[in-house]
C-alpha cells in the first residue's frame, strides 16, 4: 500500500533527525567514557577501532542514509540504513548515528563525506545522551 510507505518513510525521518541531533551538542565529540567506554572497547576492541567501523559504514553508504551504531540482542553493533530506514525495522535500538544524506554536510563538506563524519566524532558528538541511550536499552 502506498500510502503506508509514504507514512514510514516521512515519520521514519522525522524520528532518525531528532534523534541524530540529540546525538550531537555543542564542544561534544571526543572520547566516550565511564560504562560506555568500557561496553565500546569489549565490543570493538578500542574507540580508535569503533570509530573506524563507524566512519566506514557511514562514508560506505551509498546515495541518502544513516551511520549508526546500534543494540543488538545485547550488543552493540555498527550498521547503515538507506534513505528512511530506522534500526527500529530490524528490531534493533539505536543508541548513536550520524545522518549521511547530502543536506546533512554539503554546505559545509561538499562531497568530503569521510571529514563530515570525522568532524561529528571529534566534535560533535554527545556522548552523555549516547550513554543514556545505552542505559536505557539495558
Amino acid at each position: 500500500d502506498a500510502s503506508r510507505v509514504g507514512v514510514f518513510n516521512n515519520s521514519a525521518q522525522v524520528w532518525n533527525h531528532t534523534f541524530f541531533w540529540n546525538c550531537m551538542k555543542p564542544a561534544g565529540g571526543g572520547r566516550p567514557t565511564g560504562e560506555l567506554a568500557k561496553r565500546i572497547d569489549e565490543a570493538f576492541g578500542s574507540y580508535e577501532k569503533f570509530a573506524e567501523q563507524f566512519k566506514t559504514a557511514a562514508v560506505g553508504r551509498f546515495g541518502s542514509g544513516w551511520g549508526w551504531m546500534v543494540l543488538d540482542g545485547g550488543a552493540l553493533k555498527i550498521v547503515s540504513t538507506a534513505n528512511a530506514d530506522t534500526p527500529m525495522a530490524s528490531k534493533q535500538t539505536a543508541v548513536l548515528t550520524v545522518d549521511v544524506w547530502e543536506h546533512a554536510y554539503y554546505l559545509d563538506y561538499q562531497n568530503r563525506r569521510p571529514d563530515f563524519v570525522q568532524a561529528f566524532l571529534d566534535n560533535l558528538v554527545n556522548w552523555d545522551f549516547v550513554a543514556g541511550n545505552l542505559a536505557k536499552a539495558k
